[in-house]
């Protein structure tokens, strides 16, 4: 289980709102934590999710973009892979798209990690049994409404050719395996993009992520030779990476639920290993911060409780106002009004609004929303990218103390590889055999 772009920062974050809301003291996994990893690309002191992804899928250390690639540009075998070879069930559980860096690395091989229609067609190729996430878009000819492909491949139809059950929306993944097998492979595509952040799901019919997971652990459980179950929190990272303080602790409370279905079913089954570990930080999170000039001992989870929506959605609504014929005054009344209902915050300074009235560029406008959430929560960050810090490692079940300590993000995949009976290097000799990945 990979929350994206969770750092320690993040833990604390998440676990002190818990305490503050009902006071519970501790995350599902705070008695799991066994180490860190160090998370640095081959190229970079700092990762991106394709070569940190790529890292814990492969044991393989690679450039920042590569996907399932070595520094050469050639395909080296994932678990996923090594499980299927296994006869093992597999799955991707994620709410970022499919195609998008993480679930991308677990599942196909390509150079660059912006090429998502080519990823989509080696996803379904794989005939993984559970897909289920954003990125629907990458699935369908260029001649429909929304999609991004560039050529004419119906990946939908392709899938239901090939035995998939199509669903895309919660109430068809609720209804999904009605009268079906486990054998039948299911293919879940919530949303053109990715899928909602958590605080912003209600306004939608997207699937929570822990109702995805324990779809895809019922569908693959089944399974007399294991399963392999890939689940990603991916919007935790996109919170970090707009500053977005509430948003990203949401989706990390989204995440626990989801890692607490995952660690039940395990306890019940026990015989499953649950390792839970990101692949970066995002962000440079800070719990407590300068406030004009002074530094201030605290920080203020109620803040957070507060705000009803992301930084985008906020954004969007912000948009909205400004394209309306309205007079600036009027404008500026609208927008400081916006702000103070949907973050809670009651003196909106003026110089906030100003900046929105005019400020341009598709992430502009939520990255000024961030700041006035983050400046009354007490609540700082260094960068709109990602971090060089270790992140931290749980791990549950058999097998478990082999994670002991600290490591390179690459000692994950091959610890698991071991664990798994799986032999990497092999099966990367016969992917390479077939192909590369230029």
């Amino acid at each position: 289980m990979i929350p994206d772009g969770f750092g320690p920062a993040s833990v604390t974050m998440a676990r002190d709102y818990l305490r503050w809301r009902d006071g519970q003291k501790e995350l599902p996994y705070d008695s799991l934590q066994v180490g860190s990893i160090r998370t640095y690309a081959s190229d970079s002191y700092i990762t991106d999710s394709a070569a940190g992804g790529t890292a814990l899928a492969t044991g393989t250390k690679t450039y920042n973009g590569a996907v399932a690639v070595d520094t050469s540009r050639q395909a080296v075998a994932t678990l996923l892979e090594g499980a299927e070879r296994r006869d093992m069930s597999t799955g991707l559980v994620v709410t970022s798209r499919l195609t998008h860096a993480t679930p991308a690395v677990f599942s196909s091989h390509v150079p660059d990690r912006g090429q998502e229609n080519r990823i989509a067609r080696q996803q379904l190729n794989k005939d993984i049994e559970v897909m289920l996430g954003g990125g629907r878009r990458h699935f369908l000819p260029q001649s429909a409404e929304g999609s991004a492909r560039e050529d004419d491949l119906d990946l939908l139809q392709a899938a239901q050719d090939r035995g998939y059950e199509v669903v895309q929306t919660a109430s068809e993944l609720s209804r999904a395996g009605e009268g079906q097998t486990q054998e039948n492979r299911l293919l879940g595509l919530f949303s053109p993009g990715h899928m909602a952040y958590e605080i912003d799901r209600d306004h939608t019919q997207q699937p929570s992520l822990a109702a995805m997971t324990e779809t895809a652990i019922d569908r693959l459980s089944g399974n007399g030779e294991g399963y392999f179950l890939m689940v990603e929190g991916s919007r935790i990272d996109h919170a970090g990476h707009g500053n977005d303080a509430a948003s990203h602790l949401r989706d990390i409370l989204a995440f626990n639920r989801a890692a607490k279905s995952a660690l039940t079913a395990a306890q019940e089954d026990d015989n499953t290993l649950v390792v839970i570990v990101s692949d970066h930080e995002t962000g440079g999170l800070t719990l407590g911060r300068n406030r004009d000039g002074e530094g201030i001992y605290s920080w203020r989870p109620e803040t957070l409780a507060a705000v009803k929506a992301s930084s985008g959605a906020i954004a969007d609504s912000i948009r909205s106002i400004r394209s309306t014929g309205a007079s600036e005054a009027a404008k500026r009344t609208r927008i400081a009004g916006t702000l103070t209902r949907l973050t809670g915050v009651q003196d909106v300074p003026t110089e906030i609004v100003s900046n929105l009235m005019t400020v341009e560029g598709p992430y502009a406008v939520g990255n000024a929303v961030s700041p006035l959430v983050n400046r009354q929560a007490l609540v700082g960050w260094t960068s709109h990218a990602h971090t060089a810090v270790d992140v931290n490692l749980y791990a549950y079940g058999p097998g478990a103390n082999a994670f002991v300590g600290h490591h390179d993000n690459t000692t994950i995949a091959r610890k698991l590889a071991n664990l798994m009976d799986v032999d990497l290097e092999s099966l990367t000799g016969t992917l390479r055999a077939g192909r590369d990945a230029r």
